[in-house]
């Protein structure tokens, strides 16, 4: 059993039904050699996306929370449903105001734009069989990528609950002793 939160998406929480640990991997290089060519590991770690699935209720207030966040990252009618998502949220991110800044000289034409709002931090708590927490698995500056549509039947024989699928990207993951909440465990 696991529990999964995103301090972002309070109202998902509950309705989670699956989520994955993503996938690890490293490019291989390649050294010439007159013999064969020597496959070395690669500088860079590029992780899978994190996908959840969950239950949609019935007034679709979660979907539409995860779906007000990724027009925010997009903001396609104009330029305020970016300043809109920049201030959502700041009532339990009373700090995203100050943190995240994009200050690169020179990228940045209007100086420093705050954009530690747009992002949130997740984790997913693995219980054991008696839902005792055994181990967590902390993800850092998360954001949604895509959102699954909603396909609404009537022809549905049994009740069929609604589902949606979102996917995320993220800075990085880690492993944290649950015994010690601020040691992260090493993978090597």
């Amino acid at each position: 059993k696991f529990k999964f939160s995103i301090l972002k998406l309070p109202k998902v929480e509950y309705f989670c039904t699956a989520v994955n640990i993503p996938g690890v991997s490293v490019a291989t290089r390649v050294q010439q050699s007159p013999l064969a060519d020597i496959p070395l590991p690669g500088e860079k770690v590029d992780f899978s996306d994190l996908e959840m699935t969950f239950l949609v209720d019935e007034n679709l207030e979660n979907y539409k929370e995860i779906h007000g966040w990724l027009m925010g990252l997009g903001f396609p009618k104009d330029h305020a449903q970016s300043r809109e998502a920049l201030g959502a949220g700041s009532d339990r991110f009373p700090t995203s105001s100050g943190g995240n800044f994009s200050s690169d000289a020179g990228k940045v034409p209007y100086g420093a734009t705050a954009i530690g709002a747009l992002f949130s931090d997740a984790t997913l708590t693995i219980l054991s069989s008696k839902n005792n927490p055994i181990l967590e698995v902390r993800f850092r500056d998360l954001y949604p990528t895509s959102l699954s549509g909603l396909s609404y039947d009537q022809q549905a024989g049994d009740t069929s609950y609604l589902t949606g699928t979102v996917a995320f990207s993220y800075l990085i993951y880690e492993f944290a002793n649950i015994n010690d909440p601020r040691t992260v465990e090493s993978t090597t």
